[in-house]
């Protein structure tokens, strides 16, 4: 596309993104401000020969990553064989002693990972951090890919482009896949949350539930999704939202 072509191009798929309310809001001297998610219209390419490489050493670290965790909490032998030092995991603000011996269904303690890469000046692809809690993100190169297909369907005919519409497919899979018989929820802090868009929007996009913990209960060992009227459905898979620390384990929830 002509320079002229491309600015007008980010035009209308800003426009758009305004439209939809695509925002993350960022909390700066104690006020909570929100602001459209930047769009750049310069793809940074990768090759399809060079992603593959990626996704298999990625599929590779994250289930080296799950059996980590798998292990800290139950045999421990990454510890007894000295392979790290117990005070390091020990001392770690990542570690709960309450999750000690607990297997989460079908033994996944890692369901989603945002795996933060950067390539360096020599071409070679080095990772900044693990999110494995909570990682977000993945919703504004969602919507934004389907607004530049709205924008210039003819550039997407005539491209060979990975497609990555699957994703929320995929989150959905996730979730039926450990789900233990119920509703699947989406667990957000609510309206003022920095990624509150995301949680919507990934509720829309799979079906689930977007809720508060002012929707949940839980009543013999059963949580369950309260409605506006009262009535009570079982969840059976939580997407939450919410960091450890936030959790209240002295409510319903």
């Amino acid at each position: 596309m002509k320079a002229d072509e491309l600015c007008r191009y980010a035009g209308d798929v800003n426009e758009l993104l305004a439209r939809y309310g695509v925002k993350f809001g960022i909390y700066k001297d104690g006020k909570f401000n929100e602001q459209l998610f930047p769009f750049d219209v310069i793809p940074r390419v990768i090759s399809a020969e060079e992603f593959k490489f990626l996704e298999r050493g990625l599929k590779q670290r994250v289930k080296a990553l799950n059996e980590f965790i798998r292990d800290i909490y139950s045999g421990k032998k990454i510890i007894k064989d000295k392979v790290i030092a117990e005070e390091f995991i020990y001392s770690g603000s990542g570690y709960l002693v309450q999750c000690d011996g607990i297997s989460p269904r079908k033994n996944i303690y890692a369901h989603i990972s945002g795996i933060d890469l950067v390539q360096g000046k020599d071409k070679s692809w080095y990772i900044l951090e693990d999110n494995l809690r909570i990682p977000s993100g993945a919703s504004y190169p969602m919507i934004a890919r389907d607004l530049c297909r709205k924008s210039v369907p003819g550039e997407f005919e005539k491209t060979h482009i990975e497609d990555n519409r699957n994703y929320a497919e995929l989150l959905r899979r996730t979730m039926d896949y450990v789900n233990a018989g119920g509703l699947s929820v989406i667990l957000t802090p609510g309206r003022f949350n920095a990624a509150y868009f995301e949680h919507s929007y990934f509720a829309e996009q799979t079906g689930a539930h977007l809720v508060t913990c002012d929707d949940l209960t839980v009543e013999n060992e059963n949580l369950y999704f309260v409605d506006y009227s009262g009535k009570k459905e079982k969840v059976g898979a939580v997407y939450r939202r919410i960091s450890d620390e936030y959790l209240d384990l002295t409510a319903s929830l």
